[in-house]
């Protein structure tokens, strides 16, 4: 799916986050937005998000100008800092979660989603743990598969690898790019680690 922003700012007081901002992204690209902290990388995709508004401009995802369209309309998943994960959930339940909160799917068929989604980032025999008991890159993963499961047009990425030990950040990296090739879906992944 394409994501286009066409001149779009966004102030919070009197700091401007992002001023006329225009790039396009293209159906299946990675695009990924490097720098510092505080310089509008997060702000760009909770604008893509729909968790803030532009002061001015316009954002499109398709052919549709999603400005004034709820996150929940906007057929995107986004994968956080934190994994934002249910600490009382097992894994297959964390996975399920979006399936279950947006209705409409038999059991059977969140259950073949939520393995199918697990066996994607090599979680299939800890879909009974809890992320208690996970590890930072098995937390990760889960949150990769919630993410998955939804299969959404277009998937965001804040800052996913930041928590993980340079070892774990690298192959993780190694397997967010297998992922992005094999789903082919668009992806916009911010960062401020160059590595």
């Amino acid at each position: 799916m394409r994501v286009r922003f066409e001149g779009v700012s966004k102030h919070f007081g009197s700091h401007a986050a992002l001023r006329d901002v225009s790039l396009d992204v293209e159906p299946g690209e990675c695009l990924v937005l490097l720098g510092p902290s505080g310089c509008g990388k997060t702000t760009m995709l909770r604008l893509l998000a729909g968790l803030e508004r532009p002061d001015a401009g316009r954002i499109w995802i398709g052919d549709r100008v999603v400005n004034d369209v709820e996150p929940a309309q906007r057929d995107i998943a986004m994968v956080f800092q934190n994994y934002a994960l249910y600490p009382h959930f097992t894994v297959a339940e964390n996975i399920a979660f979006p399936l279950r909160a947006r209705g409409g799917l038999a059991a059977e068929e969140i259950d073949r989603r939520v393995r199918a989604a697990a066996a994607r980032v090599a979680l299939q025999t800890l879909l009974d743990r809890r992320p208690a008991q996970l590890s930072g890159g098995q937390q990760q993963r889960v949150a990769l598969a919630r993410a998955i499961v939804r299969n959404p047009s277009v998937y965001l990425m804040d800052e996913p690898l930041s928590n993980l030990d340079a070892q774990l950040r690298l192959q993780t990296r190694t397997e967010l790019k297998r992922l992005h090739k094999e789903l082919g879906t668009t992806m916009v992944y911010v960062t401020h680690d160059q590595g």
